[in-house]
């Protein structure tokens, strides 16, 4: 079912998964979903303060997610309770299937933060992406998600997502 404008009364469950595991399982609200992009809206999800030096994510902030089924990443636009941008997460993952109620995603280790200004756009886990083996089980899919994680950065610092997210 495609929907094509915000419809609150919409939950999905969004599931994340890594190695075969389900890594985190949250409640969010569906946005949209035109049948190639989907976007949901949930708080943080995680227990207590992630603070990961560059950013912190905590109780109150609120995760605008953009999926896709096909493309190979998401990009999470995170704003602090009072709604001031924070910047924007971006998980390289496998395209996103949307079945009944659940958004499944699987996590390919590979991420990256743009901060709200642009000033800052670090690539993350690229230790945990080579140590995961992917390159050697499945390099179709390990090529994916190195040129998803080269397209974001290039994105980010030629200006931003505002036209990816649109």
């Amino acid at each position: 079912m495609s929907v094509n404008s915000p419809d609150p009364t919409r939950q999905l469950d969004v599931v994340l998964v890594k190695a075969g595991r389900t890594k985190i399982r949250y409640a969010a609200e569906l946005l949209f979903d035109d049948g190639v992009r989907l976007a949901v809206r949930a708080p943080w999800a995680g227990h207590g303060v992630r603070d990961f030096g560059f950013v912190r994510f905590e109780r109150g902030d609120v995760f605008t997610e953009y999926y896709w089924r096909d493309r190979w990443y998401a990009v999470k636009e995170v704003r602090e309770s009072a709604g001031e941008l924070k910047g924007w997460y971006c998980d390289i993952t496998r395209p996103a299937t949307l079945s009944g109620a659940e958004l499944v995603v699987e996590d390919l280790d590979l991420d990256l933060w743009v901060s709200a200004d642009g000033s800052d756009v670090l690539r993350l886990d690229e230790d945990e992406f080579e140590e995961s083996g992917l390159a050697g089980s499945d390099p179709t899919a390990a090529a994916a998600a190195v040129g998803a994680l080269d397209e974001l950065e290039r994105l980010a610092r030629a200006g931003g997502f505002d036209a990816l997210l649109a």
